[in-house]
């Protein structure tokens, strides 16, 4: 049975576009792949489309809509993941309408479909004092423990995602000084991370225990499991989760509940802004693309825009002298208790 169209392009956008002229990383390509795996398992049940008669003419706008819907309503899908299985699909078909010029109408329509918006979240990070709570539960004198505070501190202080986190290998450590890390980041860019001297004998120390720092390991991932493999996203968030625990028992009052592994990079994010670094330096740290990323956090720090405030006012009203210091009776009265 000859391939269908639609199989062509789908297979020519996964494994040649998004490489070679898009430069997507690999968790890119898997997200997208997810995507169109779940597009395909809803035209089969839904639409009883088999999937190796599946053209490119029997998806059009409304039947991507129909499909975030059943996302949605069937799969219980919040709002930001409907809109990045959106984003692939867009991506698509954004690849697509210059490939087959007789559907670029069809394209266009899907092009045309708008996120959902979400609600506003806000961010939660934790307070320096949160942080230091945080980093002082691992226990030291494991080999695990060590571990536990080398991924945490890191965390903090590049400021990193947590799939980058989970990527790094010794190689991409340089502990001379001065001490820098090399992340990659989004659509593969990397970026150069200075470290502080602290974080530098942390990872010092945890990579001594676990032989990393030999040069047979050096594409080893840094941070591994029981069984010596790849942490994985849900490794790192039960590792974190443990230690906010024992430290919310400690001081419940500066470690609040609703702290992910994001959070600890919008802690990073905030300190910074707070200690009053450029937003263009806090953006290369982060791996932001666009300086407008960055800004959120300006505009979620409540304390940043009220010493902001404090620091532009400038006294307008005149200063009142108290009615009681104008009575001079009263006074006398008052001094005779």
């Amino acid at each position: 049975m000859n391939p269908t169209d639609f199989s062509k392009y789908i297979s020519d956008f996964l494994s040649n576009y998004l490489t070679d002229e898009r430069g997507a990383s690999i968790n890119t390509i898997k997200a997208y792949r997810d995507t169109f795996v779940l597009l395909l398992h809803y035209m089969e049940k839904e639409r009883k489309i088999k999937l190796n008669k599946l053209k490119i003419k029997d998806i059009n706008k409304d039947t991507i809509i129909s499909f975030l819907n059943w996302l949605e309503c069937n799969r219980n899908c919040s709002i930001s993941t409907l809109n990045s299985r959106l984003a692939a699909i867009h991506s698509f078909y954004k690849f697509l309408q210059y490939r087959e010029l007789g559907h670029i109408y069809d394209c266009q329509k899907i092009l045309s479909i708008k996120q959902k918006r979400s609600p506003q979240l806000i961010m939660s990070y934790l307070t320096i004092e949160g942080i230091k709570s945080l980093l002082k539960q691992p226990d030291l004198n494991t080999k695990k423990g060590r571990r536990d505070l080398a991924l945490l501190s890191l965390m903090y202080d590049t400021g990193a995602r947590v799939q980058e986190i989970i990527d790094l290998t010794p190689s991409m450590i340089n502990l001379n000084n001065p001490p820098t890390i090399k992340i990659i980041g989004k659509g593969n860019k990397s970026r150069l991370v200075p470290m502080i001297n602290a974080q530098t004998m942390h990872l010092k120390n945890y990579m001594a225990a676990y032989q990393l720092d030999s040069p047979v390991n050096l594409l080893h991932p840094l941070f591994t499991n029981n069984r010596g493999e790849k942490l994985t996203r849900s490794g790192v968030n039960y590792i974190l989760k443990k230690y906010l625990t024992k430290a919310r028992s400690l001081e419940p009052s500066i470690i609040p509940e609703n702290i992910s592994c994001h959070s600890i990079r919008h802690s990073k994010a905030m300190h910074l802004l707070q200690s009053g670094v450029n937003l263009v330096y806090i953006r290369d740290i982060l791996g932001h693309v666009s300086i407008q990323t960055t800004e959120i956090y300006a505009r979620a720090d409540s304390k940043f825009k009220r010493l902001a405030l404090e620091k532009a006012y400038s006294k307008l009203t005149p200063e009142e002298e108290p009615l009681w210091h104008k009575n001079k009776n009263l006074i006398t009265w008052l001094k005779k208790f």
